[in-house]
């Protein structure tokens, strides 16, 4: 029941595009990534995402249209919805999603992250 700085952990790592779990809540994870170039298309069949951004901003692509998401600002992409986040400088997010969660959804490949370290 410890409160959590964001700052502090956002502190503790430097890789790009490896999410950590600093919080669990009703089955959900409170995990914090930092972003730079482009992700993978992917979707998620059983899960909304929530992408807050503590510092920077990105652009969430999806297939008919893209979406600057900046600093305080929040995006859910519904389940579902092919995505692909892309970050032109480092930006710092914090995600709400089930655990079940894997971060490449549909897609399997050099970038996903099935065990992830805690904070």
């Amino acid at each position: 029941m410890d409160k959590v700085n964001l700052n502090q952990k956002f502190s503790l790592f430097s890789e790009q595009w490896s999410p950590k779990i600093v919080g669990e809540l009703n089955g959900q994870h409170v995990k914090l990534a930092k972003l730079k170039g482009e992700f993978v298309w992917h979707k998620h069949e059983q899960e909304d995402e929530l992408f807050y951004v503590v510092k920077g901003s990105f652009k969430m692509e999806y297939r008919d249209r893209t979406v600057e998401v900046r600093e305080n600002e929040f995006l859910i992409v519904p389940k579902g919805v092919e995505h692909k986040p892309v970050a032109e400088e480092e930006v710092w997010v914090m995600l709400f999603e089930p655990a079940s969660t894997l971060n490449t959804g549909n897609t399997e490949n050099a970038m996903t992250k099935k065990d992830l370290d805690r904070l």
